[in-house]
């Protein structure tokens, strides 16, 4: 094979052919792109770990990661999509766990080594470790914050949840709590892990649920009490993030 000619030449030219050749392998650097995408969310993240350590269904997952039901399938669907999941039917109750193959074993280890999580004994954990609602890790990344900033964007963080049927913008927020709207975004990001955006939507699509299933609104009330004017956006937003329409959700939990 020809071999790229290097503007530079350092004396390692047989050590650089032989990286190329080994780059040559195109799609094996795909599949672990296409892991590293799969792993991007951090729920996503919980789950496979928690199903490294337990085998269980969707009902008590969601229940342990602090989501809903239908967000709990897409992130499991996605998982089994990509092999590090499997399932078992046991009447009409589906259960799943880490699958035993060797990409699994090796990404488990990697999850715990980067956060620093102590694998729990089989035998001194008959049960399921409980994983606390995203809300919960607030602070954990954002040491470098001071007192008065935490304390700024929590109040932001409550206005925001607080207020959800509303479209309150960051340079509103900005002139409110007097802080520059880049300032905030980056305090947010590192205090929730995720940015105001993405975070909020996330309590939309919770209370969304709540609404589908606790309520008897139509979904264009249910659209407008989480912010959205338009229930088609509403509908393709929430297909977006839990793999279902608000309508399917509704009608697969009608009379539970």
């Amino acid at each position: 094979m020809e071999y790229t000619e290097l503007p530079h030449r350092h004396g390692n030219d047989r050590d650089l052919s032989r990286l190329e050749h080994c780059m040559q392998e195109a799609e094996s650097f795909q599949a672990v792109a296409g892991l590293c995408r799969l792993l991007s969310d951090a729920n996503r993240v919980r789950i496979f770990w928690l199903l490294c350590h337990c085998e269980e269904c969707v009902v008590n997952l969601a229940a342990l990661v602090g989501m809903s039901s239908p967000a709990a399938s897409h992130h499991l669907r996605q998982l089994k999509d990509s092999g590090l999941v499997v399932s078992r039917r046991i009447g009409k109750e589906v259960y799943y766990r880490a699958a035993d193959t060797e990409v699994a074993g090796l990404l488990h280890q990697v999850i715990e080594r980067t956060v620093e999580v102590t694998c729990p004994r089989e035998e001194a954990m008959p049960h399921a470790p409980h994983l606390p609602p995203v809300d919960a890790h607030a602070g954990e990344h954002a040491a470098g914050l001071t007192p008065q900033q935490r304390e700024i964007i929590h109040q932001v963080h409550q206005l925001l949840t607080e207020n959800l049927d509303s479209r309150i913008t960051i340079e509103q927020l900005s002139r409110r709590f007097l802080m520059n709207p880049s300032t905030m975004k980056e305090l947010f990001k590192a205090e929730y892990g995720s940015s105001i955006a993405a975070h909020i939507r996330q309590h939309r699509m919770e209370k969304a649920s709540a609404l589908l299933l606790e309520s008897g609104d139509s979904l264009a009330q249910v659209a407008r009490a989480v912010g959205y004017e338009s229930q088609s956006k509403f509908s393709a937003e929430y297909k977006k993030v839990f793999g279902m329409l608000p309508s399917e959700f509704r009608k697969l939990h009608a009379g539970h």
